[in-house]
């Protein structure tokens, strides 16, 4: 098994915001290589998200976004399993930018919402975010009802 760099970890981390332990474990399964760590990341934050996705979400918060011109706005349910990660400022970070999303994209339902590139990276889909956060947090996280409003 390689031996983790300290610079590197660090680097990954503050990058992926994931544990300590998972960062430490992508880099020694990929030779320190931070690409290929954030890509084993991403693959075992879709598994977590598989396992977690039965898990019932009874917590969450409401999140807005309006834009600076005062025209358009959004607002949107997010859902967790528990008040503490409701609360956590990584899942208000994920209910703010979903509200912003849904603000300039004008997603007809929930499924076109999952499909749409992420404003931030477009590399990424909502839907992989969300597994990101999933991974991250450590617990289920769900969407609920959104509105978007324009003058």
């Amino acid at each position: 098994m390689t031996k983790v760099d300290i610079k590197t970890l660090k680097k990954l981390r503050d990058e992926t915001l994931v544990s300590f332990a998972l960062c430490k474990k992508a880099l020694e399964q990929s030779d320190n290589q931070i690409n290929k760590a954030k890509k084993l990341l991403d693959e075992w934050g879709v598994k977590q998200a598989e396992k977690k996705a039965n898990r019932i979400t009874k917590q969450g918060s409401i999140f807005s976004y309006i834009h600076h011109n005062g025209k358009i706005g959004a607002i949107l349910q997010l859902f967790c399993e528990t008040d503490f990660v409701a609360k956590n400022e990584q899942f208000r970070i994920l209910g703010q930018d979903l509200a912003m999303q849904i603000a300039f994209h004008d997603p007809k339902d929930e499924k076109a919402l999952l499909q749409s590139n992420y404003l931030k990276d477009e590399s990424k889909t909502i839907d992989n975010i969300i597994k990101e956060y999933i991974l991250k947090i450590g617990e289920n996280i769900k969407l609920g009802q959104f509105l978007r409003l324009e003058l």
